[in-house]
């Protein structure tokens, strides 16, 4: 009776095993937000989505994603004109036994416009943040949990903020070294900035663990 009792059970889990690994899921929808208000900042905080952002062509602030009825996101501009878009979920506990969303499902593509943000905060799980060629005219903070941290010249007014987890930081900043005061822990990994640097009208901080760190600034960049 245990034996037919423990193979029944063993049939069952296997039942939810097979479900959740079908692709019978609901399928994800392309979808796009475009700012109709002045947007002063924006702060991004998703879970297991791989941000990319670039230059916007139009001086408005463009979002295309993808989502369902399980995997969503709140998307909302508050008082002082931070745009904020945040993951939302409403699964099962089913729903999470399987495979993951295809990489195209999981990419948030950011369009911003030059010069005209006072911050920038976003922040992923297991996913890269890859940034293009910006300028932001008060702080900027990035961090990844799982994933990777690259950007190309990047110009801040005031600070640039850096934390990884279980993955590296690559990028140019705009600017001298003299220009950033800076601060740096690692752990496990290697990095090629000073544990610490006074001096500098400008902030950089950067935090990794289990990962390495290789930042330059644009005029070391051209003089390379």
């Amino acid at each position: 009776m245990k034996k037919i009792f423990s193979l029944a059970l063993c049939l069952v889990l296997s039942s939810f095993l097979l479900a959740g690994c079908s692709d019978s899921g609901e399928p994800f929808e392309e979808k796009s937000y475009t700012s109709d208000t002045q947007i002063d900042g924006i702060y991004l905080n998703v879970q297991d989505r791989r941000i990319e952002v670039s230059l916007s062509e139009d001086e408005q602030v463009h979002i295309q994603y993808f989502e369902n009825n399980k995997e969503y996101y709140d998307i909302s501009v508050t008082e002082e004109n931070i745009l904020t878009m945040t993951s939302a979920s409403d699964k099962a506990w089913t729903d999470y036994i399987g495979g993951k969303p295809s990489a195209e499902n999981r990419k948030i593509s950011l369009q911003i416009p030059e010069a005209l943000l006072e911050s920038l905060t976003l922040s992923t799980t297991n996913e890269d943040i890859i940034l293009s060629v910006l300028a932001v005219t008060g702080s900027v903070s990035l961090s990844s949990n799982g994933g990777d941290i690259s950007f190309e010249p990047l110009a801040v007014g005031d600070a640039l903020y850096l934390t990884v987890k279980n993955g590296d930081i690559e990028g140019t900043v705009a600017g001298s070294y003299e220009d950033f005061a800076i601060q740096t822990e690692i752990k496990k990994g290697e990095s090629n900035l000073p544990e610490e640097k006074e001096g500098g009208e400008k902030t950089l901080q950067v935090s990794g663990n289990n990962g390495d760190v290789h930042i330059v600034f644009a005029s070391e960049a051209l003089s390379a």
